[in-house]
């Protein structure tokens, strides 16, 4: 069974007008999309979220720490909160996907050379057929490579390795 896994599409991801995710809207738009199909589909979507420590812009009982509100959990839709850039170390991810019959995961979301690859191997090593959304996730400029590199290459990187790596209009939830 397919399910919508988004990672980390949180308001402090976007909360310094000054230093944006690349492409960030657009990506936020293609998340609401793949989010509508899922729902309309019957597909499960896991929301996993980022609980910084204290001080830090996804901290929990900060506004960062909310979803964007145009992607936020319907009731029932699961939650998982995570401290680490895994989405499943430490947490309940892979026996809530198992318990609810879960093999294959389309990922998206943020940041694309942290949390996003992070849980895309991690996925991958649990035995899961994964998806990434190729413009589906986003991060950074950093002082090293500009965010829209970074997203090229960790396509590059996963496509066959990790993942499969396919545009947003091209998911389809079975």
């Amino acid at each position: 069974m397919d399910a919508l896994v988004v990672i980390d599409v949180q308001q402090g991801m976007f909360q310094f007008p000054a230093f944006q995710p690349w492409d960030g809207e657009a990506v936020v738009a293609r998340i609401q999309g793949l989010l509508e199909q899922a729902r309309a589909r019957g597909a499960p979507v896991f929301f996993v979220q980022h609980a910084g420590g204290e001080g830090e812009p996804l901290a929990p009982g900060t506004p960062g720490f909310a979803f964007r509100s145009e992607l936020a959990p319907l009731p029932g839709e699961a939650v998982i909160v995570k401290q680490n850039c895994s989405a499943f170390q430490g947490t309940a991810l892979d026996a809530v996907l198992k318990a609810a019959g879960v093999d294959h995961l389309i990922v998206c979301g943020m940041q694309t050379e942290f949390c996003v690859d992070t849980s895309v191997r991690s996925a991958f090593e649990r035995g899961y057929r994964v998806t990434l959304v190729a413009d589906g996730h986003t991060t950074f400029d950093t002082p090293g490579l500009k965010a829209e590199a970074i997203v090229a290459h960790h396509n590059h990187l996963m496509n066959g390795a990790f993942a499969k790596v396919t545009p947003a209009a091209e998911i389809a939830f079975g």
